[in-house]
């Protein structure tokens, strides 16, 4: 039996272990957690029976593999404190921004556990979440099979290389707020037209949910389901007409470059190999 423990009980890991608890992946007697906001260890622990460790530490040291979900700008603090304990065990890392060479170098190539770096999103707390796995893990097969039937309870999961992770923020990490932006504009546009608020936030939310399920089902390349729905001289070709003239492709694909960009800024910011 490996015995798990959860660095982190905010958002993404508290989501992460109630998927995995409802799953049978994880069960909560046997999963130990820290957290320094005693807010959250209380309602983790109100709902599951988990165990609570007394700090990092110990967590590191009674458990076989670390879940590490804290924000990124802790990680240091964190690895700084488990180091000793984690020597020969697995530590899965959800943070943005902390590269493989990062981690092992954190905690030095001689004793650095097997190490897989993992990004999610926050649809993942609906399961509908996608999340990759970074190609250029440390994990063996067992325990590499074992993280993908771990994220498999939050949605899609997709083996990708690092090289590849920022592009992965800018289309999954941060992308649900664009869609937001989206859904929002479309229901604005439908109170304009006389629709009611409520209405019209379901209906532009089912619009998107359904298009996207469109896209993945039919294995359709998403200009010819977006030509499908365009009539000649009709309705809709005359919106995507609009749609086109306000340089909405380009808007998109420049947002998703910044925020690639702003990811790298942010990981050199945590990086600390070149600065010693």
């Amino acid at each position: 039996m490996m015995k798990v423990g959860v660095i982190g009980a905010g958002n993404m890991g508290g989501t992460i272990m109630r998927a995995a608890f409802q799953a049978g992946v994880l069960k909560p007697y046997e999963t130990t957690v820290f957290d320094t906001n005693e807010e959250q260890l209380h309602k983790l622990s109100e709902a599951y029976p988990v165990i609570i460790a007394e700090n990092n530490m110990m967590l590191a040291k009674e458990c076989d593999c670390i879940l590490l979900a804290v924000k990124p700008n802790y990680v240091r603090g964190v690895l700084e404190e488990i180091g000793r304990y984690a020597r020969n065990k697995r530590l899965i890392s959800i943070a943005a921004g902390w590269s493989m060479d990062m981690l092992t170098d954190a905690f030095g190539k001689e004793s650095c556990p097997q190490i897989l770096r993992v990004m999610p999103n926050t649809p993942a707390l609906v399961g509908a979440g996608f999340t990759a796995l970074c190609e250029e893990t440390t994990f063996n097969k067992i325990g590499l099979l074992w993280a993908k039937e771990l994220f498999s309870c939050l949605g899609m999961v997709q083996m990708v290389p690092e090289r590849l992770f920022d592009a992965v923020v800018a289309v999954s990490g941060s992308s649900p707020a664009y869609i937001y932006i989206l859904i929002e504009a479309m229901a604005d546009g439908a109170v304009k037209l006389g629709m009611p608020r409520a209405l019209a936030q379901q209906a532009a939310s089912q619009a998107v949910l359904g298009s996207a399920k469109m896209v993945l089902e039919s294995g359709d390349h998403p200009g010819k389901l977006k030509d499908d729905v365009c009539s000649p001289g009709g309705t809709t070709i005359d919106a995507v007409a609009v749609i086109e003239k306000s340089g909405f492709r380009g808007i998109i694909m420049e947002a998703m470059e910044v925020c690639a960009q702003k990811n790298k800024k942010l990981a050199a910011a945590y990086d600390r190999r070149d600065k010693r």
